[in-house]
């Protein structure tokens, strides 16, 4: 398929159907803050963004920027998390904010490398921060990508990997450079989220064909379930096994709690649990 072709799809996609976000949203300046890009991103992670948006005020509320977070204790940002799953991403996002304030003075890396230095942060998320924070012409990838991608060039393969996918999509960064008018970076990104979730509801989600795809796992009865139950029980009070097991009637708590203890996501002490 021809690139200009392509790309006005998804211009045109985007221009009668784009999403109103709130970390799309500039400051009066014009500027993007990374702060409030992070946060979006790690959140995002395997998470629909319908639950994203119930959160994500909420978190800027309480921690209103990298300081305040780091400063915070790790036991108030897992007591806010609770809903978006994968409590992890909480304690990578609570080190990442201790790591800026500690090691760059508070201020956000403009550079992939050092980005991918931050706990939780991998090259993709980097290349998101950088791409919506300071329109950068980056080249990244996530699943409603992937989906936009296969959709229109591999159609009829699987097991595509997404370095098939770069070469197409660094001509479209490249097309937008060259461009003295028009959308930039920052919104071609955009242009192809709300393309590939639109896409995944009407055609199904492509990104399947992909060697990056991995089904997520049924969460009812599975050990993040139990996880979340924990946590959730631990944010209200310190508890006792004994208590917990009143609350968690499930075998594999203990081994759960051994898990949290070692991820220090939580702490024992005189035969008591608590939030780290």
């Amino acid at each position: 398929m021809n690139i200009d072709d392509f790309m006005q799809i998804v211009w045109s996609y985007y221009s009668s159907n784009k999403r109103s976000m709130p970390w799309r949203n500039a400051k009066p300046d014009g500027s993007f803050d990374p702060y409030n890009i992070m946060v979006s991103e790690v959140m995002l992670q395997q998470t629909q963004v319908s639950r994203v948006l119930e959160k994500y005020r909420l978190f800027l509320d309480q921690f209103p920027t990298v300081q305040t977070l780091a400063d915070a204790p790790l036991s108030d940002v897992l007591r806010l998390w609770q809903g978006l799953g994968y409590n992890r991403r909480a304690k990578f996002l609570h080190q990442a904010a201790q790591k800026i304030v500690t090691e760059f003075g508070g201020e956000f890396p403009v550079d992939k490398t050092l980005l991918t230095t931050l706990p939780g942060i991998g090259v993709n998320t980097a290349g998101a921060m950088l791409a919506y924070a300071y329109n950068e012409p980056v080249v990244f990838i996530e699943t409603n990508i992937r989906t936009v991608f296969i959709h229109h060039f591999f159609a009829d393969h699987e097991n595509i990997a997404d370095a098939q996918l770069l070469p197409i999509l660094q001509r479209c960064i490249d097309s937008i450079e060259s461009e003295k008018e028009g959308y930039g970076v920052r919104e071609w990104y955009w242009a192809l989220m709300d393309y590939g979730s639109f896409l995944k509801r009407s055609v199904g989600n492509k990104s399947r064909s992909s060697q990056a795809y991995t089904k997520q796992s049924k969460f009812a009865g599975s050990r993040r379930q139990i996880r979340g139950l924990v946590l959730r029980a631990l944010a209200e009070d310190d508890a006792s096994l004994e208590s917990l097991k009143t609350k968690i009637s499930d075998e594999r708590l203990l081994s759960v709690l051994d898990d949290l203890v070692k991820e220090q996501l939580i702490n024992i002490e005189d035969n008591r649990y608590f939030i780290a």
